[in-house]
C-alpha cells in the first residue's frame, strides 16, 4: 500500500537543460506571434502557464485569448524535437539519480513531480538522463494547468489517491525543490517540503521561506531518504 507521496521539482532539483528550453521557447515564440524572442523571462520555480505571460509582456506581445493553449502547444513540439540534445546539451543535477533510486526502496512511497514544466517536457528531460523509470508521471502536477503552484499540491494529491486508493495530505507528502516559490508553494499547499540548494536560493532563503530541511545537493542519498522518512511519519513529526 501506497503511504507517502514524494513530488520533485526537475528544473535545477533533477535536471538543468537551459540550451534546448531556450530554444524551444525561441520557437513557440516565433511560431505563435511570428516575431522573433528577444527576451526570455526567468522561471524563478513557476509554472510555464504563468512564465509564458511574462515572456509576452516582456517582448511586448498583448496576448490573445488563444496564445496560451497555442505557445504551450507549440512548446511541446519544439521540445520534442530536440529531445535528442538534452543529454548533451544540460545536465543531471549530483546525486539525482542516486536519490530517485534510494527513495523509491523505502517503504510504502510513491514518486511524482511537481513542476513549472508542461508535463511531456518534464518526461523528455528525465527520459533523456534516464531518470524516469522511479516515477509515476501520470499523478504529478505540471505547468500546463492553469493553477498556483501551490494548487498544484493538492491536485497531485488527488490523484495519487484516486490512483492508490490512499489519502495524501501534509503528514505524508513531501515536495523536494530548489527555490523559494517550490517551498512557499509546498507550505501552502499543505505538504512538507526538503529544499536543495542547488538552484538558485541559497540555504539560508530556503530555510527563511520555511523548509522544513534543507539539503546542499542530492549528493547523500541516505539523507535524502532519511529527511523524507522523518516528514512523512506523522508521530515523528509531531514530536518534534
Amino acid at each position: 500500500m501506497k503511504s507517502r507521496l514524494v513530488l520533485w521539482n526537475v528544473d535545477l532539483t533533477l535536471v538543468d537543460v537551459p540550451i534546448v528550453t531556450r530554444d524551444a521557447y525561441a520557437e513557440a515564440f516565433r511560431v505563435v506571434t511570428g516575431r522573433p524572442l528577444v527576451k526570455l523571462a526567468p522561471a524563478l520555480g513557476r509554472p510555464e502557464s504563468e512564465i509564458v505571460f511574462d515572456v509576452f509582456a516582456r517582448n511586448g506581445i498583448q496576448p490573445e485569448d488563444d496564445y496560451l493553449p497555442r505557445f504551450l502547444a507549440a512548446l511541446a513540439v519544439s521540445f520534442a524535437s530536440r529531445a535528442d540534445r538534452i543529454a548533451a546539451t544540460g545536465r543531471m543535477m549530483a546525486g539525482a539519480r542516486e536519490a530517485l533510486e534510494a527513495v523509491a526502496r523505502l517503504d510504502g512511497v510513491v514518486q511524482s513531480l511537481l513542476t513549472g514544466s508542461i508535463k511531456s517536457n518534464a518526461v523528455h528531460k528525465l527520459r533523456a538522463f534516464g531518470l524516469d523509470g522511479h516515477v509515476d508521471f501520470e499523478i504529478g502536477g505540471y505547468g500546463e494547468e492553469v493553477y498556483p503552484k501551490a494548487a498544484l499540491v493538492q491536485v497531485a494529491q488527488g490523484r495519487a489517491k484516486q490512483r492508490y486508493g490512499t489519502a495524501f495530505a501534509a503528514a505524508n507528502t513531501v515536495v523536494i525543490g530548489d527555490s523559494t516559490h517550490d517551498v512557499q508553494a509546498a507550505r501552502i499547499g499543505g505538504a512538507a517540503v526538503i529544499g536543495v540548494a542547488s538552484g538558485r536560493s541559497m540555504a539560508s532563503e530556503l530555510r527563511e521561506a520555511g523548509a522544513d530541511v534543507v539539503l546542499p545537493d542530492l549528493s547523500n542519498a541516505s539523507e535524502v531518504v532519511a529527511a523524507v522518512a522523518g516528514l512523512t511519519s506523522p508521530v515523528d513529526r509531531k514530536a518534534g
